[in-house]
């Protein structure tokens, strides 16, 4: 690491528009100052700051009208031609990339509105048709070219990409125009771009190197206006295998991980069938990803394309109760389990089994098979009251934090809740990296999400409330959910405490429980007699994904417990290689027995 600081240091003397010399290691505190001050030599501990804020730089280049990096045209002919930049020095230049990390600011793609959002179900991102927000050609180049070509991009590492994504090299294509070559080396590493691109909170973000000194490159932005521009293109097309195999496998499951199995198998030459519990493919993309964050007609398109590549996709076969596992695994050459994490985490507290206390996964589930049913043509009055959990006019509590939690925050906004509150068991977190939390590791960090934001846009002030746990549900005589009786806690010795005497009562009509999720369900496990962890999942080493029974595999949330969407296309990735070594011995082993027979 220290070697990495020293080659850093070295290439980071750059002039500045003014001729003087500024060290973008002056900010390095921001992995921690103990490191800092053991790592770097005395000489360059007192340097000046590079650029920490806007009011400190010699003029902010975004407009505030376009909201992109203001230009200049030389003349009234070359609009055809490209145009010049506004860079940091308030200089108009051509746009370059050798020093884009210093020239040009961050600038992310901004969501809609949020009081135009809350209004619909349509995807927080603009569309092309939302010109004032979405970034144009020349606004993605300039945020292309702020990719400073690092020594080591810890980017693409584990720490910031789990599917080690070449982010430098699609980044370099994006600002040569290269379309084509950047969607085909963006699908070399991520089998559904469209997907983390909107739904992965972008660890590559945090160890971006250029976050170090400034703030870092928009990389999850490049990825979806990538793959987005490729679908629009038409560069995306069916890859149909030309040789098969003969060799069969059963997929369960098609969340990420499952369909990136049966993506990586199919392409492999294998035949492959995906079975899914649920009346419709995508597992958690389809009904656990609220469609704000991640159209469903986005999940289709991408299902589509592999259904037509080859892949069988059987819905409402719930493995191990309506279709016997044993039958399914004797028809098949091979068996990967992808069945995700699905047993959610509970409040054992009393009042627990009140009517309006429901589970996150329950919620969001019943609600998007609602939109869905009014979106195939189904009509109101045909819903069954017991298929949805509406939070119309309610004061709603989500109990838990994360990428859940504010998927059920988002998704009671638009149900026109009366209210709404986040309880966070945890302490605010602080509004810089703690010397615990260094670079490049993930930064846990104070952030407003886009339910934070729809909420304090709507009700005037932030939904979170922390240090703070639930003792009691409170029910009225019929049973129904009517308020609930929360605690303060301390954090001493790294644990929760709760403080004497701070009880509080909250009213509530619908409280959605939203604490992660334990284990997968373990009927197909317990059938197969496959051996489990100290945490139920399914026993499989990471990069192996055997598990105890011979010709079954297990990959994703299942296998490693709850995590992001791009682990799980790392993880069906990898078993597919596995299971591809696996058929290849088998065949090879059959082919051998048939040559021996005669």
């Amino acid at each position: 690491f220290f070697l990495f600081l020293s080659h850093f240091r070295s290439r980071c003397f750059l002039s500045y528009s003014n001729g003087t010399e500024r060290n973008m290691l002056g900010r390095l505190p921001l992995l921690s100052s103990s490191l800092s001050s053991r790592a770097l030599p005395r000489s360059s501990r007192p340097l000046s700051r590079f650029l920490s804020s806007q009011s400190e730089e010699p003029g902010n280049p975004i407009s505030p009208e376009t909201g992109k990096h203001e230009l200049w045209r030389d003349g009234i002919y070359d609009h055809d031609n490209e145009p010049k930049v506004m860079r940091r020095d308030g200089s108009f230049e051509p746009i370059e990339k050798l020093r884009g990390f210093i020239n040009y600011q961050r600038n992310p793609e901004p969501y809609r509105d949020p009081l135009e959002r809350v209004t619909d179900w349509e995807e927080l991102n603009p569309t092309s048709e939302d010109v004032d927000l979405k970034h144009n050609e020349v606004e993605r180049k300039v945020q292309a070219a702020r990719c400073m070509d690092c020594g080591t991009p810890f980017c693409s590492t584990h720490s910031g990409c789990p599917v080690n994504n070449k982010i430098p090299e699609w980044n370099n294509l994006v600002y040569e125009g290269q379309l084509r070559e950047a969607i085909d080396r963006l699908h070399s590493t991520n089998n559904f771009p469209e997907f983390t691109g909107r739904v992965c909170p972008a660890p590559c973000e945090g160890a971006c190197v250029a976050g170090l000194v400034d703030s870092p490159v928009t990389i999850k932005n490049i990825e979806y206006s990538i793959v987005d521009k490729a679908w629009d293109e038409g560069y995306i097309t069916p890859r149909v295998p030309k040789v098969r195999t003969g060799m069969t496998v059963a997929v369960v499951g098609s969340g990420p991980a499952g369909l990136a199995a049966a993506d990586e198998l199919n392409q492999m030459g294998h035949s492959v069938t995906v079975f899914e519990r649920e009346d419709r493919i995508g597992g958690l993309l389809m009904y656990g990803i609220p469609n704000m964050k991640l159209s469903k007609d986005t999940v289709d398109r991408r299902v589509d394309l592999l259904r037509s590549e080859g892949i069988e996709f059987v819905t409402n076969a719930d493995i191990g109760k309506n279709i016997d596992v044993h039958e399914l695994r004797s028809n098949f050459d091979a068996l990967a389990l992808c069945v995700g994490a699905t047993m959610p985490r509970d409040l054992p507290v009393p009042g627990r089994d009140l009517k309006g206390v429901h589970f996150a996964m329950e919620f969001l589930t019943k609600n998007q098979k609602r939109l869905l049913m009014t979106r195939d043509g189904n009509i109101e009055s045909a819903w069954s009251k017991d298929e949805f959990i509406n939070a119309a006019g309610k004061d709603v509590i989500v109990i838990g934090g994360g990428d859940t939690g504010t998927d059920c925050i988002g998704t009671s906004m638009r149900h026109r809740c009366r209210s709404v509150t986040n309880f966070e068991l945890m302490p605010v977190p602080p509004e810089q990296r703690a010397p615990d939390n260094p670079w490049p590791q993930w930064p846990r960090v104070y952030g407003v999400d886009y339910g934070h934001a729809e909420v304090t846009a709507v009700f005037g002030k932030d939904p979170r409330v922390y240090s703070v746990m639930t003792k009691e549900f409170l029910g009225d005589d019929e049973g129904n959910l009517r308020a609930l009786v929360t605690q303060d806690v301390e954090i001493k010795d790294g644990a929760p405490v709760p403080v004497p005497g701070s009880e509080k009562e909250w009213k509530a009509d619908l409280v959605v429980l939203s604490m992660g999720f334990i284990a997968p369900e373990d009927y197909i496990a317990s059938q197969l007699g496959l051996e489990v962890d100290q945490r139920n999942n399914i026993h499989a080493i990471y990069g192996d994904y055997r598990t105890s029974v011979e010709g079954v595999f297990a990959a994703g949330d299942c296998r490693r417990g709850q995590s992001l969407v791009v682990w799980a296309i790392n993880e069906g990735r990898g078993v597919a290689q596995k299971a591809n070594e696996f058929l290849e011995k088998k065949r090879d082993a059959e082919l051998g027995a048939k040559d021996d027979f005669v």
